[in-house]
């Protein structure tokens, strides 16, 4: 009896196992093929296309690998941020669209900071400047979780109205208030050098010098080790994944769901604001209209945290390959004539199949009565 428990317990892990890792491969080796397809029929080759979107993210003839690498991590860090920052608010069941809001006044909040503490050591400036905007980040969200904790507003809906009120708010204090007076473009002043964030080969000797690579990919990465910390270790993390499992189950259980819902956003959007903070301060250097910028990064964290399937490691390697597809699609553009648009199809395909866990689950259970199939037709043997 125990030894069919045992048996049992491995295949249940087995399954679990294949569908975290079977899910995100699935989708992206379809979305390659179906990519494939797709260019086949545009008249271009597909070889030759992918060939220039892998070197000009890891580098080869076409471009440098020192700079195609650190410009896929540069790309890769505010997605690690906006990822972690979505996938937080899934274990909650909460669906925070809004990232992209939150990481825009992240942006502004790291912009003011930075600013205002321009003339402190950078030891001390660079961390007010991130707890700065990340405060930011979670105001930005405190609101809509408040409507859904008291009222039950929608969060998708709330999340995303405030997403365009932050996108022309910023627009108005950056063309107004905070507005650089020595020129008409709608931007900040330049930040101090001091509120920047380091390059990585300043802060790893050994490491050569990656284009652009900033100290915010640690950060990001430091964030990713807090978040799985705290949501498998602390008293939070479990209430978040208690209410997102049952919330019937956790509310009878003594968990209070409108408190759980706020933390849950407010912990959300301060994860994208520090996303909006590691792009002023690792890469701008001061902060630009975002209406006509679109940087996108809280949208493309939604696939990043559906692609990882809300795991933090997980995020991260999304978050890496998102990064590469960024960092690439340019080098494809020049060198193999291929429209850089082919690799938002190719990012809009690796998230339709995400959808495909049904294929991966249906596997599973095929193999599994197989095999249990043949051990019956092996004691019947015997």
């Amino acid at each position: 009896m125990s030894e069919t428990h045992e048996v049992t317990v491995t295949e249940s892990r087995w399954m679990r196992a294949l569908r975290t890792i079977g899910v995100p491969i699935l989708s992206v080796l379809l979305a390659v093929g179906i990519g494939s397809l797709i260019l086949i029929a545009g008249g271009y080759d597909p070889l030759k296309a992918y060939a220039a979107l892998f070197q000009g993210a890891f580098g080869g003839e076409m471009r440098k690998p020192l700079d195609a690498i650190g410009d896929t991590l540069v790309r890769s860090t505010p997605l690690m941020f906006t990822g972690l920052a979505v996938g937080f608010g899934f274990r909650a069941n909460l669906f925070n669209i809004g990232a992209e809001g939150q990481f825009i006044l992240g942006s502004l909040g790291a912009a003011w900071f930075g600013l205002l503490f321009a003339g402190l050591p950078t030891i001390a400036s660079i961390p007010l400047v991130l707890i700065g905007a990340a405060l930011f980040g979670a105001a930005w969200a405190f609101i809509p979780a408040l409507l859904k904790a008291r009222t039950g507003a929608h969060e998708v809906i709330t999340t995303m109205m405030f997403s365009w009120i932050a996108l022309y708010l910023t627009s108005w204090i950056i063309s107004g208030p905070l507005a650089e007076s020595a020129t008409n473009n709608f931007q900040t002043p330049q930040l101090s050098s001091s509120v920047w964030l380091p390059t990585l080969d300043k802060i790893i000797p050994w490491l050569p010098a990656l284009k652009y690579a900033h100290a915010g990919l640690l950060v990001a990465l430091l964030a990713a080790v807090v978040v799985a910390l705290l949501l498998r270790r602390t008293t939070l993390g479990y209430e978040v994944r208690a209410v997102g499992f049952n919330p019937t189950a956790a509310q009878n259980g003594g968990i209070s769901i409108p408190l759980t819902t706020i933390w849950a956003l407010c912990i959300s959007g301060a994860l994208a604001g520090m996303a909006g903070a590691s792009e002023v301060l690792g890469v701008t250097h001061r902060m630009y209209d975002q209406v006509s910028a679109g940087a996108g990064y809280g949208f493309t964290g939604i696939a990043v945290a559906l692609l990882g399937r809300k795991n933090p490691v997980g995020i991260v390697i999304a978050a890496l390959l998102f990064g590469a597809l960024s960092a690439g699609s340019g080098t494809m553009q020049l060198f193999a004539n291929v429209p850089d648009k082919i690799v938002m199809i190719i990012q809009a395909l690796i998230i339709f199949f995400v959808g495909a866990e049904t294929i991966v689950s249906w596997f599973v259970k095929r193999r599994q009565r197989l095999a249990l199939e043949r051990k019956g037709v092996a004691h019947a043997a015997e």
